[in-house]
């Protein structure tokens, strides 16, 4: 067990209840998805605190966002910011763009404010969003039949900013909704 998961335990994030059972084996799933896609070990670390602030469709939170300096000391900055932007994120402003721009606006619903994000930040989320959901849905069939469809036409409007094992991936546990 590395430090950063540890950290979470520490925090109480084994004690959250999740879609599928404990919050906790969600991140660490979530992480492994990103790690057997080759994401970089920055999105790696997001992943397996995704969830630490919460989000605009998980209200539970591990850390308050007056915390976010003492989670940057644990996985670093980098991540720690792609983690404040997948919490902040207005899911439904921000997913209702792909597919119809080049490069869509990030809304935060915390700020209530708009602001265009580098391309790199783009693909961060994006990946972490498919990470997030597929390994929901990986042992979870009423989650496929519920979302299914929405996900699998969400990720087809994200293919851009998506790697390819992460599209295979989506596939395989979607295939019944291509």
């Amino acid at each position: 067990m590395d430090a950063k998961f540890r950290q979470l335990i520490e925090l109480s994030a084994g004690e959250f209840e999740h879609v599928n059972g404990l919050l906790i084996a969600h991140l660490e799933g979530t992480r492994c998805l990103l790690k057997a896609w080759n994401a970089s070990k920055v999105l790696q670390d997001a992943g397996l605190y995704h969830a630490a602030y919460g989000t605009s469709a998980f209200a539970q939170n591990v850390f308050e966002l007056s915390k976010r300096e003492e989670v940057a000391v644990v996985i670093g900055n980098d991540a720690e910011n792609i983690v404040y932007h997948y919490c902040a994120c207005d899911r439904h402003a921000f997913f209702a763009q792909f597919g119809l721009v080049d490069t869509p606006v990030f809304y935060n619903h915390i700020t209530s404010k708009k602001s265009a994000v580098s391309f790199e930040m783009l693909q961060n989320l994006c990946e972490l969003i498919a990470a997030n959901e597929t390994e929901i849905a990986i042992n979870n069939s009423n989650f496929v039949a519920q979302h299914g469809a929405e996900l699998v036409d969400l990720f087809r409007r994200m293919q851009t900013f998506l790697s390819s094992n992460a599209q295979r991936k989506i596939h395989h546990v979607f295939a019944s909704h291509f």
